[in-house]
């Protein structure tokens, strides 16, 4: 058995199962990894302050992974311990070009989701029921976002999107790959594409905190089932795919588990690392 000690952990699709819970077992083998010392972590699209306490209120859970890598923080001090931002004029360059796309509009910022008055006013309707709560409670309206962004231009971390159907995100996900090569780009839903700067993905945030902590690949295992967690799939030592992952992350990773209705993480916890 691997000498696993730092176990990254996707939210949606993942750790929580389809009402938006963490069961009693997955709960139970989370922090039973916390109590030998193992280093449990949530590793997310969403925004620090996104993040639902059911995870982050774990005893001995001290660390975030957000924004895709972009942030990872010290949920018990406030200290952001990896920082991978957009260059600012990519940053608005982006922008830009999503602005031309229509579709629900959320800018993640030193740890924060933005959007503009207009956008939350008129694109609610495309995002899922199970999560309008969170995009309500989550986001900052501002009037004008390039403005916001000028504000905050070394802090702008990812750019999330989600579209009335897959023909409108393809072609922004095209002029976005177009105009600005190397950009990260990832679909965590669907209709979703979330955008982050170049190399800056869940496995190169995961990496980071490793090597922040004295730890080796092969003591990392990440467990997830959508496109923006693959690359934290193939960067782990052991990459674990949910029983209801997408095709091709089952593929890439070394393993998989049950899907989230059925525990999947607490059955890859108890088997790799308890």
């Amino acid at each position: 058995m691997q000498d696993i000690r730092l176990v990254a952990l996707d939210l949606d699709g993942t750790v929580f199962n389809d009402k938006k819970e963490i069961t009693p077992r997955t709960l139970a083998a989370i922090r039973n990894a916390v109590a030998r010392g193992v280093a449990v972590l949530p590793a997310t699209g969403r925004t620090a302050s996104g993040i639902p306490a059911a995870f982050t209120s774990i005893p001995g859970v001290r660390y975030a992974l957000t924004s895709n890598g972009a942030s990872v923080v010290d949920l018990q001090t406030g200290q952001q311990l990896v920082k991978q931002p957009f260059a600012t004029a990519d940053a608005l360059k982006i922008y830009d070009i999503l602005a031309r796309y229509g579709g629900m509009l959320s800018i993640f910022i030193g740890g924060k989701s933005y959007t503009t008055r207009e956008n939350a006013e008129n694109h609610m309707d495309v995002v899922p029921e199970n999560l309008k709560s969170y995009f309500r409670t989550t986001r900052i309206e501002v009037d004008d976002m390039h403005a916001t962004l000028r504000t905050h231009a070394h802090e702008i971390e990812k750019y999330s999107m989600l579209y009335h159907d897959e023909a409108e995100r393809d072609a922004a996900w095209r002029a976005i790959e177009a105009a600005c090569p190397g950009v990260e780009l990832t679909s965590s839903l669907p209709r979703n594409m979330e955008v982050n700067a170049p190399g800056v993905t869940k496995g190169s945030g995961l990496l980071a905190l490793a090597a922040h902590l004295g730890l080796t690949r092969a003591q990392t295992m990440a467990v997830g089932d959508s496109g923006n967690d693959r690359a934290m799939i193939e960067a782990a030592g052991l990459g674990v795919a949910m029983g209801n992952a997408t095709d091709d992350i089952r593929k890439i990773a070394d393993v998989t588990t049950d899907n989230n209705n059925h525990d999947g993480v607490a059955a890859a916890i108890e088997k790799y690392v308890l």
